[in-house]
C-alpha cells in the first residue's frame, strides 16, 4: 500500500526527514511513532502530497505521490493533527461540502456521507453545529471527512490528541474496526493505545528510522536491562551489597523508605530473571519481604531506549 524509498526532506540546512525507506502491506494499522521534532508530520505531509520531497520517491496504491499526485491523493484520507473545520456549519452540512470537493454527488454522494456518520458515530449529532461539539466529537467529524470517499489509506496525526481518556477508548475501538477494511498509519504519543491498536511500528528520531517491526518484536529484540523491584525490611546498605553480589544483577537502587521498608529497583541482565535469588537471599538472610515483583519492557521503555539523548 505504502512503497517509500530514499525519501527526504530538507529546509535550508536543516533536515528534517533523512534518507528514509519503508514499506506497509494492504489491511495494517502502522504505528508511526517519534519525540516532537522527529520527523513524523513532515513525513505525513509529504506522503499526502503537501509538502514536495527534498529527494527521493513513495507510491500509494501503487501510484506516486508526486508525478501522479491526484490519483495518488483519491486513495488517501488524511486527518491531520488539528481538524480544520468549519464552526459555522452543520455536521452533515459539512461533510455533504467535504464529500463534494472530492467528486462526490447525488445518491452517491448522500449515501457515503451516511456510512462515514454511522461508522464515526455522528448519526445523532448531523444537525447540530460543529462549533457545539465536544473535542472528542470534533474528532469524529475529522475522521468521517476522512472516510468519506472510501479511500484504501487512511493517515491520521494525533488521533487521540487533547481527549480525556474515555473519548482515547472511543477513537482507539474505531480505529480498530477502520482497520478491519482499511489500510491505517496513526501517528500518535500515546505508546499504550499503540501497542493495543497496531500491527506494525516504525520509529523514527533526527529525521531517521530508528526501528521497525511488530510491538513484541521490538520488545523482545530491546537489549536493555531488566528490572526487579523488591521491598524488605532490612538495613539499606546491607541489603545492597548483597543484592549486588547475586548473578546477573547489574545495579542496585535504592527507592527509599516506607513505614520501615525499604525499596530497591534492581537492574538485571536482558532477558534473565532474578527473583529466585532474591527470594532465597531475603530467606536466608531473614529479611521480611512484601513486594517482589518483575517488570516486563513495554514499547514504551522500547521508545525511550532508542530516542533518548542521555
Amino acid at each position: 500500500m505504502i512503497d517509500v524509498n530514499n525519501l527526504s526532506k530538507r529546509y535550508g540546512r536543516h533536515t528534517a526527514v533523512n534518507d528514509i525507506s519503508f514499506k506497509v502491506g494492504k489491511g495494517k494499522i502502522i504505528g508511526f511513532l517519534g519525540p516532537n521534532g522527529a520527523g513524523k508530520t513532515t513525513t505525513l505531509r509529504m506522503l499526502t502530497g503537501y509538502l514536495p520531497p527534498s529527494s527521493g520517491s513513495a507510491e500509494v496504491a501503487g501510484y506516486d505521490i508526486f508525478r501522479d499526485s491526484v490519483s495518488a491523493r483519491r486513495k488517501i484520507g488524511y486527518m491531520p493533527e488539528n481538524v480544520p473545520l468549519y464552526d459555522e456549519m452543520r455536521v452533515r452540512e459539512y461533510l455533504r461540502y467535504r464529500a463534494h470537493l472530492k467528486g462526490l454527488k447525488g445518491r452517491n454522494g448522500r449515501q457515503h456521507i451516511g456510512e462515514a456518520m454511522e461508522l464515526c458515530g455522528l448519526t445523532h449529532v448531523r444537525r447540530k453545529m460543529i462549533k457545539t461539539l465536544s473535542k472528542g466529537y470534533r474528532q469524529r467529524v475529522g475522521l468521517a471527512d476522512a472516510l468519506v470517499h472510501k479511500p484504501d489509506l487512511l493517515i491520521l496525526d494525533e488521533p487521540t490528541n487533547g481527549l480525556d481518556p474515555n473519548q482515547i477508548r472511543s477513537i482507539r475501538n474505531l480505529i480498530k474496526r477502520l482497520g478491519e477494511t482499511h489500510t491505517v498509519m496513526l501517528s500518535t504519543h500515546i505508546l499504550h493505545e499503540v501497542e493495543m491498536t497496531c500491527d506494525h511500528v516504525i520509529i523514527i528520531d533526527e529525521g531517521k528510522i530508528k526501528a521497525t517491526g511488530s510491538p513484541s518484536e521490538l520488545v523482545n529484540e530491546m537489549r536493555a536491562a531488566g528490572k526487579i523491584t523488591v521491598e524488605i525490611q532490612a538495613d539499606e546498605e546491607e541489603a545492597a551489597a548483597a543484592f549486588n553480589e547475586l548473578k546477573h544483577v547489574k545495579k542496585v537502587i535504592c527507592e527509599g523508605k516506607e513505614d520501615n521498608w525499604t525499596k530497591f529497583s534492581i537492574l538485571v541482565d536482558h532477558g534473565t530473571d532474578t527473583r529466585e535469588r532474591i527470594s532465597a537471599l531475603t530467606a536466608a538472610k531473614q529479611w521480611p519481604i512484601r513486594t517482589l515483583h518483575r517488570h516486563r519492557s513495554t514499547l514504551e521503555d522500547v521508545f525511550v531506549e532508542l530516542t533518548r539523548k542521555d
